[in-house]
């Protein structure tokens, strides 16, 4: 387990994502899932009150709904963690302070809970005086309905004018996108994350699937992210990252995947890194990344893979 810094919150080593949830994972697969993710002793999921409403036939919240069915059943919501996010829901869509009330309400309807114990702005609100969505979540707070705050999708700058905020609410967590495909998070954003002391959980911590290794030379999968598969494939780093990680998980007798998330755990500023599974088989390939240690030598070649 480890401390969201700033905190009181204990979270496991990999944060499960929610998206799938209600969308390529039915209601019974993803309670399986979840199931299997909690025996592990997993206890921190990741969703959004917008996933999956790019799916036919979904409006948002099919996610949140299936995790609050989850713990509803198994009456282990006090064992959660439990992190969503507002602004990109169709309909609740940025983060003026009356799209955040509606919304976290909706949400915790949905999770079939009084708190959030996390709760992000999904992405940066131009529109929005800061200080407004500040005091949105410092309503919510000193209501009860929200523990802590995180930022998901903002820049270096926007994340230290938050914090210049006197007498509101700062962000405690910053969920980027990072990968061992996708390192622009190190330039300006990990130094950044250091200085505010922030928890930093990576979104599309396996590149859409790219870092498991399924997609190969002459074999692409065919599923709903096969095209961002076969782009990283065909890029020049493509083939030589998956040499890389076949080479440090043969060494370790390891999945691919467990390589790429405990290449994230092991990066300073980095708490868990997130990631998703649409059946259980999948899971298992990523739980062993809590107890996998990379050596020098491991993180060596992938970093000149890159």
């Amino acid at each position: 387990m480890k401390r969201i810094p700033r905190t009181e919150l204990e979270v496991h080593s990999l944060c499960l994502g929610g998206n799938v949830f209600g969308w390529t994972a039915d209601a019974a697969t993803s309670h399986r899932i979840l199931d299997r993710y909690a025996d592990a002793g997993g206890n921190f999921v990741d969703t959004a009150d917008m996933y999956s409403a790019w799916a036919d036939g979904n409006v948002g919240g099919e996610s949140e709904q299936v995790i609050g069915d989850w713990m509803a059943a198994r009456g282990n919501r006090a064992q959660m963690v439990i992190a969503t996010k507002v602004g990109k829901k169709p309909g609740r869509q940025g983060l003026a302070e009356g799209t955040i009330r509606r919304a976290l309400d909706e949400s915790l309807k949905r999770l079939r809970t009084d708190t959030i114990d996390l709760y992000y702005a999904h992405a940066d609100d131009a529109d929005t005086p800061i200080d407004e969505t500040l005091a949105a979540f410092r309503d919510a707070i000193e209501a009860g309905k929200v523990r802590y705050i995180g930022a998901s999708n903002y820049g270096a700058a926007r994340l230290r004018e938050a914090a210049e905020e006197a007498g509101l609410p700062h962000f405690v967590a910053l969920q980027p996108h990072y990968n061992l495909m996708e390192r622009d998070y190190e330039e300006e954003l990990a130094p950044t994350a250091a200085e505010l002391q922030l928890g930093v959980f990576p979104y599309f911590a396996l590149a859409n699937g790219f870092l498991t290794g399924k997609y190969r030379p002459g074999s692409v999968p065919d599923s709903e992210r096969a095209d961002r598969g076969r782009k990283l494939l065909e890029s020049p780093r493509g083939v030589p990252m998956l040499r890389a990680l076949d080479a440090v998980a043969a060494r370790h007798g390891t999945s691919l995947a467990a390589v790429a998330l405990a290449w994230l755990a092991a990066k300073p500023t980095v708490t868990s890194p997130i990631a998703s599974a649409r059946t259980v088989a999948q899971l298992e390939e990523l739980l062993p990344m809590a107890t996998l240690r990379l050596e020098a030598e491991d993180l060596a070649q992938l970093d000149a893979a890159y």
